[in-house]
C-alpha cells in the first residue's frame, strides 16, 4: 500500500541511496528520475518511470520505487499511466492480498468522474488477483459493476478492454462457462498483439483453452472466427496439434476425422467425459454443413441423405433436425411422410478458408446461370426488349 509521504521527505536523499542497490546498468534511470522530479517535468518523469518498469531488472525494485518516490507526485501523473505503474508493481508483492490491498488504495485515487473508465482498469486488476485467492463472487460484481460503467462509453483506451475482456475470461474459465469464456477470450485476443504482448508459452495456453472451450460451449457451432485466428497455430507442432485438427474436423462436419482423432480423448478428461455430447455436436454440424453445402434451390434433404451425412441411422434424423430447428441453426420444416426436411435459413458462419473457397466455386456457378439466362432472354425476346 502506498504509504503517506512526510511533508519533509527527502526525494533527491531517497533516489540517491536506491541509486546504490540497483545494477549499474539502472543506476543512470535514478539520476534522471531526480534531474525531472527537480525540474518538475511531469510527464517526462512519468515515461522515464514507464520505460524503467519495463526493464525485467527493475522488477526487485518496483515497490520502494513507488511507494516512496512515485507516490510523493501521484497527483501529477496521468491516471491511465499511474494505474499502468501500479500495476507493475501489485505485480510483486509476495502476498496476494498485499496486492490486491495496494491496487485498492489506487482503485479509490481515480474514483472520479472524469476517470471512470481508468477506475474500470483498476478494478479489473484487483479483481485478477481476488480470482486467484479464490474471491470469485467478489470478481463476479466487479465485472458486472465495470461492464455498466463501459457501456456508458462510446469507446476507450484498448488497455482497459483487453483489462477487462482478459479477467472476464478467466472469471468464466474458473466458473467452467464455455460460451462466455469463448466469447470473452477472443474478445480480448482482439484487443491486444498476440505476438508481441503474449510470450509463447501463454500462446499455447490461450488456444489450448478457446479450443476446449469452443468444443465444449452448448451454444458454440461456428468455430470459423477462432480457425482464422493466429492464435490457433500456437498449437501447430506441439503436443496438442491434434487439438486443432479436431476443430477442423467440427467446423467441417467430418465425423470421419472426429472418429480418427477420438482416441486423443485420454489426454484431456473434460473431452473424454463429455464424448457422447460432443458426438452429438459434430452430427449437429456436419448438418450445417450439408446445408451450407448446396445451393439455396436445392434444399429439400432426405432423411436417407442426412443419415449418410451424419453416420447415423434414419430413425435418428428426425431427432437431429428438431434439435438443430430448437437451437436455430437451421429454419425449415419437417414432412414425416415423405422424410424429408425442407431447408428456408442457415445460420451465418464464419468461414475458414476451404469454406471461402466453397462459396467462390458456387459464385461462380451463379454467375454462368446468369450469364445463360442473360443470353436467353437477348435471343429470344429481342423483340418484345425493342418494343
Amino acid at each position: 500500500m502506498a504509504q503517506q509521504m512526510e511533508v519533509d521527505f527527502d526525494v533527491p536523499k531517497f533516489l540517491n541511496e536506491e541509486r546504490q542497490k540497483v545494477p549499474s546498468r539502472l543506476q543512470s534511470y535514478y539520476s534522471t528520475f531526480e534531474d525531472l522530479y527537480e525540474r518538475k517535468l511531469w510527464h517526462q518523469l512519468t515515461q522515464a518511470i514507464l520505460e524503467f518498469f519495463k526493464n525485467p531488472e527493475s522488477t526487485p525494485y518496483r515497490i520502494s520505487l513507488f511507494q516512496n518516490f512515485v507516490a510523493e507526485w501521484e497527483e501529477k501523473i496521468n491516471k491511465l499511466s499511474l494505474v499502468s505503474i501500479a500495476l507493475q508493481a501489485a505485480n510483486q508483492f509476495p502476498d496476494l492480498q498485499d496486492s490486491v490491498n495496494f491496487l485498492s488504495d489506487i482503485t479509490t485515487k481515480v474514483d472520479t468522474a472524469e476517470t471512470k473508465d481508468v477506475y474500470v482498469l483498476a478494478v479489473m486488476e484487483a479483481a485478477a488477483f481476488k480470482l486467484k485467492l479464490g474471491q470469485v463472487e467478489d470478481v463476479k460484481k466487479a465485472i458486472e459493476a465495470s461492464e455498466k460503467i463501459l457501456d456508458g462509453f462510446d469507446s476507450v483506451e484498448t488497455v482497459i478492454y483487453a483489462s477487462f475482456y482478459r479477467v472476464s475470461a478467466e472469471y468464466y474459465k474458473v466458473k467452467a462457462d464455455y460460451a462466455q469464456y469463448y466469447k470473452s477470450a477472443l474478445l480480448y485476443l482482439a484487443c491486444v498483439d498476440v505476438h508481441e504482448e503474449l510470450t509463447a508459452a501463454e500462446r499455447v495456453v490461450r488456444a489450448y483453452d478457446l479450443s476446449l472451450a469452443a468444443l465444449l460451449g452448448d451454444m458454440i457451432y461456428n468455430f470459423g472466427e477462432l480457425l482464422m485466428h493466429p492464435i490457433l497455430d500456437s498449437l501447430s507442432g506441439t503436443d496438442h496439434d491434434w487439438l486443432r485438427s479436431l476443430l477442423f474436423a467440427f467446423n467441417s462436419g467430418d465425423i470421419g476425422k472426429f472418429e480418427a482423432l477420438v482416441p486423443h480423448f485420454t489426454k484431456q478428461p473434460l473431452l473424454q467425459q463429455s464424448q457422447e455430447a460432443l458426438r452429438r455436436k459434430i452430427c449437429l454440424m456436419s448438418l450445417i454443413e450439408a446445408v451450407f453445402r448446396r445451393s439455396t434451390d436445392n434444399r429439400t434433404i432426405s432423411f436417407s441423405e442426412i443419415a449418410a451425412e451424419t453416420r447415423l441411422s434414419v430413425d435418428e434424423v428426425e431427432h437431429l433436425v428438431m434439435k438443430a430447428l430448437s437451437l436455430n441453426l437451421i429454419r425449415g420444416s419437417i414432412d414425416q411422410v415423405d422424410q424429408t426436411v425442407v431447408i428456408s435459413w442457415v445460420q451465418p458462419r464464419v468461414l475458414d478458408r476451404d469454406q471461402i473457397d466453397g462459396m467462390r466455386l458456387k459464385l461462380e456457378e451463379w454467375n454462368k446461370q446468369v450469364k445463360k439466362i442473360s443470353t436467353f432472354v437477348s435471343e429470344q425476346g429481342g423483340e418484345v426488349f425493342a418494343q
